[in-house]
This record gives C-alpha cells, sequence and structure tokens, in this order.
C-alpha cells in the first residue's frame, strides 16, 4: 500500500534525489525527445532530464509555482514509489498543467498513477498534459481527453477544450549547455567516435519523425 504526500515546498533531499531517479529511469516515457537506451545518446539526456526536474524541485515556492504529490511506499515512508510535478496556471485557478508523471518500475498496476493524477485533479479540475502515444491510451482511460498534438506528444486534457490562463515554465534551455553537459558529450564522443555520435542523432532524429507522423496519423484517423 502506499500514501500520497503534497508539496509545495522543496521536499527534503532525500525525496529529492528519489524522484530524479524516477524522472531518468523512464526518460523514454517522459523526456520530449524520447530518447531509447540504445541510442549512445541516451546518457546525456537522461542527465539533462534529472537537472531540469532538480530546477523544478528547487524553484518550489519561490516562482514559478510548483507543485509535487509523492506516492510513499506505507511499509517504508521514506521511500518514493511515484511522483506527479506540476504547474498550476495563473489566471485559472482551477487549470494546471502535469509536466512529469512516473511510476517505480517495479510498484506498477497498483493504482498509484491513477491515484497521483487524481490527486493532482482534485486540485486542479482543468488539468492538461503531454504524453507519447504509447501512454494516450493510459490517460483515456482515465477520462481524458485528446486535443490535439506538439511535436511527437500528444496533448491531453481532462477537459475537451485547452486549459485557460498562463503556466510559466522554467527556461530550462540553459541547463543544456552547462558545463557539465559539454563534459558528458566529451565523455561520449571519446568513448562512440565522432562517426557513431553523428549517427545517434541521425536515429534520434529519425524517431522524433517516426513518432510525429504515427501520432498524427492515429489522430488524422479519428481513433481518439
Amino acid at each position: 500500500m502506499f500514501s500520497l504526500s503534497h508539496l509545495v515546498s522543496p521536499p527534503p533531499e532525500s525525496f529529492a534525489s528519489q524522484v530524479q531517479q524516477l524522472a531518468i529511469d523512464n526518460l523514454t516515457t517522459l523526456g520530449s525527445v524520447a530518447m531509447l537506451p540504445s541510442n549512445p545518446l541516451y546518457p546525456l539526456y537522461q542527465y539533462g532530464l534529472g537537472l531540469e526536474v532538480h530546477h523544478y524541485l528547487q524553484a518550489m515556492g519561490t516562482g514559478p509555482d510548483v507543485e509535487l504529490v509523492l506516492a510513499l511506499d506505507d511499509l517504508d515512508p521514506a521511500r518514493v514509489l511515484g511522483f506527479a510535478l506540476f504547474l498550476p496556471a495563473t489566471g485559472a485557478p482551477d487549470a494546471c498543467t502535469l509536466l512529469y508523471l512516473a511510476v517505480d518500475t517495479h510498484h506498477r498496476r497498483r493504482g498509484i498513477g491513477h491515484a497521483l493524477v487524481e490527486a493532482v485533479v482534485q486540485r486542479y479540475p482543468h488539468t492538461e498534459a503531454a504524453c507519447l502515444l504509447t501512454s494516450l491510451s493510459w490517460f483515456k482511460a482515465q477520462g481524458w481527453h485528446l486535443l490535439g498534438r506538439s511535436g511527437p506528444q500528444a496533448v491531453v486534457n481532462t477537459r475537451p477544450a485547452r486549459t485557460l490562463g498562463q503556466v510559466r515554465r522554467l527556461d530550462v534551455a540553459p541547463l543544456y549547455r552547462t558545463l557539465e553537459v559539454q563534459q558528458i558529450h566529451a565523455y561520449l564522443l571519446k568513448k562512440h567516435g565522432r562517426k557513431a555520435m553523428v549517427e545517434a542523432e541521425k536515429q534520434r532524429d529519425y524517431r522524433l519523425d517516426q513518432l510525429e507522423r504515427q501520432l498524427a496519423q492515429h489522430i488524422g484517423a479519428g481513433l481518439e
């Protein structure tokens, strides 16, 4: 069993590190690039996502508004089984954007993801999110609506209309230009070679194009 904890200020470091690790472990489904573990660039994007989540957690309570729901193990309350990270919208008190949702691999199919989403929607009934086509059926099973797409991700909402108000996202672009990211890239380049890294970028771009086409075909076929 598990319990939910709602936070509006930065979580303790032990929780924060577990949230980051869950995000890193679920890069393929959480990241907008949908990077596969077989791609040599995978560690680079893992680091980038972990850093992004870290900055969102650090921004809690300081603006932009960031909120977090944790699923904690009842037998070991110090263990995080899943999390939902979301941004309330300004100008629309009932709206928010669900940024990231992840559940530990060994604790899936136990209702944790559903409970996390329910906790968010109870606070903000007009919730919007983006997900890959592979996760779309899960959101639809929760009663969400498919409203369109953003790149390779489907835009889903608890209502058949986009959320109003403004969601103030962090400017995470500078995070991907840090010295640490450059060092990881240099390490991967040395490990795999320039030819392999160029091929990895091509594989990434091809996969993105493929995901976009599949999603466009799904929407175009009216399979919502």
